[in-house]
């Protein structure tokens, strides 16, 4: 069958899927209805915790997705990348075992390699700063994740310019309760965790959990005749305790570890999922991490809320260079030029050790809700990161060591005014100081002021919809490039800064039965923060990869754009939700170094990239779907994902296809046990998640340049056995 044939099928097959979904919605609808009339049962409160306030979903003024702990569960996920394509324009990036570079509206970092980068979007679990660190995002009791888009400039500071990603894990209940669950997965994937969690005392609860992914990964290499060089194997543990002393005091400790030892070897000259590499990479991280969180009641007027926080990462990332194996050119016919040595042999092995540690203390007032509210609190951040890099052409390891300190003090009022009306305000000034050398004889040591903050008005109707409308300003840190080859106006690139104009509206109807949310937005970037590349000119022509990576401020950009979220209870039998993203962003005034790697003989010439699209930031995105609850035990879900193509980067015009995927469970469930049968994108859909352009790596056509891709999850089904005691 050819691609076109696949590509046709798959749609067909999606087709009839969703018109089966249609028609098992309205079977199951017109049969509870014919057996008893029954009301829409209401949607249970979902809240949202990472403002300064806990506020209901409902009443947040901001566009935000919650994905709770019933979907993370239904789509099996054992990491944050299985469940984002269901939050509209956020999207993540790959090029390493996992996807743990995030993207909201088009912002947002895809990858690292030698310099130290200023994420835009934050990553906090349970309290810990895990910000740039995505590959301990796995999902491991987690209980819902918040995705809070535009910038938090108030609430985060310098690494939310885009957004923010909230993991929240379960708490400590006041009975006891155990969970253990056992899956099996095509590749030979296998999952297991188990939850215990009650109390100590009356005044003291725990929660511990405990879970393991292993997997041979997707991937195979031809060279080697293995089928696990992408394996996966990832253990994590959580840990929490819960202090009530008295009424007036309460203390939260958490304790995560989480070891990823995942093999990596995504790219192939073929662009399929086989390789033909010699010295398949890995990509590892162990972190050992913890919080505490004190709230006290100081007065009746306002609780004092401090923050400690603390992260230690060790991670390990490399890959081989060359995609292929030294006799390749015996197996296979090569294009030999004179002036490269076929074929050229290299390993890229980045090593980093990540220290995080921040403390947050805020006073938070108490108040009625037609009572003036206010926040008040400072902010520190430590971080430091040390990075060894062994690389085959480097003349010994390049060694690098960098230190940023953050200090910030912030404040919010909310303001009653008429009657529905309100107004909130905020604003936080941030201090940023770092220090940089390296092996090279490199030294930075920008330091610099920032601030951010927000407006936003609010209006409830007489239905209690919300109405609001909002300017916030969000800012990221400048820096520097460490390439000594680089010319002296590359070196150093500004603070990126970001206004975003939004308007929402979310309304819920037949007594929380329906539950809608929309945001329209506008955001203008000044000084846009983008990676380019120029050729070394050190390149000695023997070996093709001798570019220089760098980041650049481009002058300005802009996005527009939509999101909608809807679920319905249509009755006790089914429930619909969908969710739409629509986003139109572009270059306003940037020159690119685009083809660079075309003709290495030849110099770099900038494109004039106005009005392109920004990187990883597809036109469209949806997920839809419909729960089903059949009978007492049986249940069934069907869902179906998708997003438009996008580009991969701002510096080559490779781009990923558009593409959807079907996703379904059925299961069996009472009190006691849960068994079910799941599978992931079911019409093995092929789509990229990662891609080069302009890239020359295979001797067997002359290192000719052409994009190359890594592709996302296959098809995959699995059975999952859940026990509660």
């Amino acid at each position: 069958m050819n691609p076109l044939q696949t590509n046709r099928f798959s749609r067909t097959l999606l087709s009839a899927a969703l018109m089966s979904v249609g028609t098992l919605a309205q079977t199951t609808a017109m049969a509870q209805a014919s057996a008893k009339p029954t009301l829409p049962e209401v949607t249970e409160e979902i809240l949202v915790t990472a403002d300064f306030r806990q506020a209901e979903l409902f009443d947040f003024a901001t566009s935000a997705t919650v994905i709770d702990a019933r979907t993370i569960e239904q789509r099996s996920a054992q990491h944050l990348e299985q469940v984002l394509n269901t939050a509209p324009n956020v999207n993540f990036s790959t090029g390493a075992s996992r996807g743990r570079f995030f993207q909201i509206r088009g912002i947002g970092e895809r990858s690292q390699f030698v310099e130290p980068i200023n994420p835009s979007v934050g990553l906090i679990v349970d309290g810990i700063d895990l910000t740039g660190i995505g590959g301990a995002a796995t999902t491991l009791d987690i209980q819902q994740i918040e995705i809070l888009r535009g910038p938090q400039g108030t609430l985060y500071g310098a690494n939310a310019m885009a957004g923010l990603i909230n993991m929240v894990s379960g708490e400590p209940t006041e009975q006891f309760y155990g969970e253990a669950s056992l899956g099996l997965a095509e590749y030979n994937t296998q999952t297991a965790s188990g939850v215990w969690s009650g109390p100590v005392s009356e005044t003291l609860g725990y929660r511990f959990a405990v879970g393991s992914t292993t997997s041979d990964g997707y991937q195979e290499n031809a060279y080697l005749g293995i089928d696990d060089n992408a394996n996966i194997d990832e253990q994590t543990l959580r840990g929490k305790l819960q202090w009530q002393p008295n009424e007036r005091t309460n203390w939260d400790f958490t304790a995560l570890y989480v070891d990823v030892d995942n093999g990596y070897d995504g790219f192939s000259l073929d662009n399929t999922r086989t390789t033909l590499s010699d010295q398949p990479g890995h990509d590892r991280q162990e972190t050992l991490a913890g919080s505490v969180r004190l709230q006290w009641q100081a007065s009746e007027a306002y609780d004092l809320i401090g923050l400690l926080s603390h992260a230690s990462s060790d991670l390990e990332y490399g890959y081989d260079e060359d995609w292929s194996y030294e006799e390749i050119c015996v197996d296979f016919s090569c294009v030999v030029e004179d002036k490269v040595s076929y074929p050229y042999k290299s390993t890229d092995n980045y090593l980093r050790d990540n220290q995080n540690t921040s403390l947050d203390l805020r006073l938070v007032s108490n108040n009625a809700d037609d009572e003036l509210g206010w926040v008040t609190g400072v902010y520190y951040r430590d971080q430091s990161e040390d990075l060894r890099r062994e690389q085959t052409y480097l003349d010994g390891d390049f060694l690098s060591e960098f230190d940023t300190a953050s200090r910030a003090l912030y404040g919010q009022l909310d303001i009653p005014l008429a009657d529905r009306w309100g107004l909130t305000s905020g604003l936080r000034y941030e201090t940023r100081d770092a220090d940089y050398v390296d092996s090279d004889e490199a030294a930075f040591s920008p330091s610099e002021n920032m601030w951010g903050g927000k407006l936003a008005l609010e209006y409830r109707d007489s239905a209690d919809n919300l109405w609001y409308g909002l300017a916030s300003r969000g800012f990221k840190a400048g820096g520097f490039n460490s390439s000594q080859t680089l010319p002296s106006e590359d070196r150093e690139f500004s603070t990126e800064t970001l206004w975003n104009y939004e308007l929402g509206w979310k309304g819920e109807g037949f007594d929380g039965a329906l539950q809608t949310r929309i945001a329209l937005f506008y955001q203008d970037r000044d000084d846009i923060q983008t990676k380019q590349s120029r050729v070394d000119p050190e390149d000695d022509g023997t070996c093709p990869c001798r570019f220089t990576d760098f980041t650049t401020n481009a002058a300005s950009g802009s996005a527009a754009g939509l999101e909608l979220e809807t679920n319905a209870r249509l009755n006790s039998v089914v429930e619909v939700f969908a969710s739409l993203g629509l986003l139109d962003s572009e270059f306003d005034d940037f020159q690119s170094f685009i083809h660079v790697g075309a003709n290495e003989d030849e110099p770099d010439e900038p494109v004039d990239l106005s009005g392109h699209d920004l990187p990883h930031a597809p036109s469209y995105q949806f997920a839809v779907g419909a729960m089903f609850n059949l009978t007492e035990h049986w249940y069934a879900r069907v869902e179906v994902e998708g997003k438009d193509a996008f580009y991969f980067s701002s510096r080559h015009e490779a781009q990923s296809d558009s593409y959807e995927l079907l996703n379904a469970r059925v299961g069996y469930r009472t009190d006691a046990w849960e068994v079910a049968l799941w599978g992931r994108n079911l019409t093995d859909e092929l789509y990229q998640t990662r891609g080069f352009g302009a890239f020359g790596n295979d001797p067997r056509n002359g290192y000719a340049t052409e994009p190359y891709y890594q592709f996302g999850e296959p098809r995959v089904v699995g059975v999952d056995l859940t026990l509660r005691f």
